[in-house]
């Protein structure tokens, strides 16, 4: 059991309380390529088989297998050749004893035939063909119905649609199926010190990176994400542009302005609604944050720190797993593993760190190291880093050599 300072919430506590007030998004039905994506919310059957009929997997020739039975390179067997069918063609064409029908990759195979003997095989005929290789019954025809049956159910509501499966909808023939859609998130960033890419900066002023960073994890996450931009410590138009952005948003996140300083618009103007409570939790970084609900539909609303290492990390932790679940996703969170670590560590007790690395693997089996240092102002390592070593509350001094769990932030790496 890890203890938390009484007026911390844990990560656990608090992960808890954000996915109780979250729930998929409501079903709707858009055409195929809109479905990328998405989640899928109804079972899917075939009208048809799949493949519709049996047709030639290779370029060639069709015959009937007992009439090349005999064939070698030293004895090839000279067939007469009566016909071309190609890709969609609609004739009737029969391969009587002692003849064959060239015909190309995905045309239907005729009656009377069965094997399909590859170009490769033969002189290349056509009026008559010189046949060098026995056939078998069968050989290079896809059946009707081998990959799918006509009723058969090819994907289960709950199936993440990625490209694969979007094929094989169009291969069925859906053009349209039911899907919970992906959820529209809404990002900004406050402060009177920041100025946007391609401004100048003034004497006390940076370039604002956070809701650049953010709506790129949104959209990893798979939300379809729109950036803002800056809002200015200006109380009413931080309000106004929360009204403004709630007509599209399932979902806002800002960054910024929820401390406990003088100037902090964004926890002073959603505290005098009274639907987003701000709280402390034991967590480095990302301890102060906000979540609630703003408008008049109720849509929930992330506000988490300023500083870049802590936005990016408290997204990875609240917001992605968040977003998930309105895409109906079975699985919420990043992939966890266990590595051993390379470098000593060393924190304070009573939050849960979450240290910047980089995980690779050595002799078959994960190893960690830490990317730069602790602040969470740096920016450089973190985009140096493909994963998080996360150490428990409890814990002060990690030695090297140990294992610890890691979040895996890129499944590409290690």
């Amino acid at each position: 059991m890890t203890s938390v300072a009484s007026d911390l919430r844990s990560v656990d506590d608090h992960l808890r309380h954000v996915l109780t007030s979250i729930t998929p998004l409501a079903e709707i039905e858009v055409s195929l390529l809109d479905a990328h994506g998405c989640v899928l919310a109804e079972d899917v059957t075939a009208d048809a088989p799949l493949p519709r009929f049996d047709n030639a997997a290779m370029d060639g020739y069709a015959v009937r297998a007992a009439d090349v039975a005999e064939a070698s390179p030293d004895h090839p067997v000279e067939l007469p050749v009566v016909g071309d069918i190609a890709a969609g063609s609609a004739g009737v064409y029969a391969v009587n004893p002692g003849l064959c029908v060239r015909i190309m990759t995905g045309a239907p195979v005729p009656s009377g035939a069965d094997a399909v003997v590859p170009v490769e095989w033969t002189d290349g005929g056509v009026a008559r063909v010189r046949i060098h290789r026995a056939a078998t019954v069968g050989m290079h025809i896809r059946r009707a119905g081998e990959d799918v049956v006509a009723g058969q159910t090819v994907l289960r509501a709950g199936t993440a649609l990625g490209a694969a499966q979007i094929g094989l909808l169009a291969a069925v023939g859906r053009g349209r199926v039911r899907v919970r859609p992906k959820p529209r998130v809404v990002v900004f960033s406050t402060g009177n010190e920041l100025v946007d890419v391609g401004g100048t900066p003034g004497p006390a002023q940076i370039y604002e990176s956070n809701s650049y960073a953010l709506t790129a994890a949104a959209r990893e996450a798979g939300a379809i994400a729109y950036r803002v931009g800056i809002v200015p410590d200006d109380p009413s138009r931080l309000l106004s542009l929360i009204e403004d952005q709630l007509v599209r948003a399932d979902l806002v996140v800002t960054s910024g302005g929820v401390s406990a300083g003088a100037y902090d618009v964004v926890k002073e103007v959603l505290s005098r609604l009274g639907t987003v409570e701000f709280v402390k939790v034991a967590m480095q970084p990302g301890m102060p944050q906000g979540f609630g609900r703003v408008g008049p539909d109720g849509t929930p609303i992330f506000t988490l720190p300023g500083n870049p290492v802590s936005a990016f990390v408290s997204f990875e932790v609240f917001v992605r797993p968040a977003i998930r679940r309105m895409l109906g996703r079975e699985t919420l969170y990043r992939p966890l593993v266990r590595a051993v670590l390379s470098e000593p560590l060393h924190k304070s007790a009573g939050k849960r760190a979450y240290v910047r690395a980089r995980l690779d693997v050595r002799d078959g089996a994960y190893v960690v190291a830490p990317v730069g240092g602790m602040g969470s102002h740096l920016v450089a390592s973190l985009a140096q880093a493909n994963a998080l070593i996360v150490l428990p509350e409890h814990a002060t001094e990690v030695p090297a050599g140990v294992t610890v769990s890691v979040m895996v932030l890129e499944r590409r790496q290690p």
